[in-house]
C-alpha cells in the first residue's frame, strides 16, 4: 500500500505509539487526523507534529463516537486509513482477588469492543476510496497470555481473533486489514512494569514499514520469537513467557 497522500486517523494519537506513528506519516506527506480523550494532551502533540488536526474523543462513548463519524464525514471524506490504537491495561494477579471483573471490563470495553464500534461505522467511508487499510494494535500477549496482565492479555486476543475475521470478511474488497503485534513498549501506561520495554519510535517505524509491504501480520521485536514458539508448542511459549521453568 503507499505510505503517501493518505487521510489518517489515529485514536490514542496524543502519545506513545499513537504520537510516534502520526509523527512518521506527517513526515510521508498525509493528512493526519489524532483523536483521544484528552484535549490537552492532544493539543499538545499537534504543536510538536505540526500539520495534524485532532478531534477530541472518548471512544467508549458512543455519543463522542458518533460525533466523531460525523465529523470524519463531513470534514474529512477521503479518510482512508483507520488505526485503532487507544488501550488500557491493568497488571495484577489472577490469584491476588485483585477485582478483576472490573479491570475486564474497562479492557474489553477500550481494547476490543470500541475498535470494532470505530471500524464498522467508518467502514462505508474506508470502501469509498480506491485503497484504504485498517490497522489494529493487538500485542504479542494476543498470541501467548502473560500473567502480569491478565484481561488485557484476554482483551488483546479478542482483538485479534477480530481482526482475523474482518481481514477474511473484507478480502475481495479495496480495504486491507493489518494486525500489529509488539512486546511491551516503552508508555505511559506500563511505566511501572520492571522489564525490558521497545522504543515507541522503533514500532511506528516497523508499522509503516508493514504497511508498504503489504504485511499484514506485522510482528515486532520477539513477538516474532513467541509466535514461532507458540507455533511449536502452545504450553512452551505460556511458560517461557511467564518465566515458568
Amino acid at each position: 500500500m503507499k505510505s503517501e497522500s493518505n487521510t489518517v486517523l489515529i485514536t490514542g494519537g496524543g502519545s506513545g505509539i499513537g504520537f510516534e506513528t502520526a509523527k512518521l506519516f506527517v513526515e510521508k506527506g498525509n493528512k493526519v487526523i489524532i483523536a483521544g480523550r484528552n484535549l490537552e494532551k492532544l493539543e499538545a502533540a499537534a504543536e510538536q507534529l505540526g500539520n495534524v488536526s485532532i478531534i477530541q474523543c472518548d471512544i467508549t462513548s458512543e455519543s463522542d463516537v458518533n460525533n466523531l463519524v460525523v465529523r470524519i464525514t463531513t470534514e474529512y471524506p477521503d479518510l482512508n486509513i483507520l488505526i485503532n490504537n487507544s488501550g488500557a491495561a491493568f497488571g495484577y494477579s489472577l490469584a491476588e482477588g485483585a477485582n478483576a471483573h472490573a479491570s475486564a471490563l474497562k479492557e474489553m470495553e477500550i481494547n476490543y469492543l470500541a475498535p470494532v464500534r470505530l471500524t464498522e461505522k467508518l467502514l462505508p467511508i474506508l470502501k469509498n476510496q480506491a485503497e484504504s487499510a485498517i490497522i489494529n494494535i493487538t500485542s504479542v500477549v494476543a498470541i501467548v497470555p502473560w500473567a502480569v496482565m491478565p484481561t488485557y492479555s484476554a482483551s488483546k486476543a479478542a482483538l485479534q481473533s477480530y481482526t482475523r475475521l474482518l481481514r477474511l470478511s473484507l478480502r475481495t474488497s479495496n480495504i486491507q486489514v493489518f494486525e500489529v503485534l509488539p512486546p511491551l513498549v516503552d508508555t505511559a501506561f506500563s511505566k511501572n512494569i520492571p522489564v525490558d520495554k521497545m522504543d515507541p519510535k522503533d514500532v511506528a517505524a516497523a508499522i509503516l514499514d508493514g504497511v508498504i509491504l503489504d504485511k499484514h501480520e506485522i510482528r515486532i521485536g520477539f513477538s516474532e520469537m513467541f509466535y514461532g514458539l507458540n507455533q511449536q508448542s502452545p504450553e512452551k511459549a505460556l511458560n517461557a513467557l511467564n518465566g515458568i521453568s
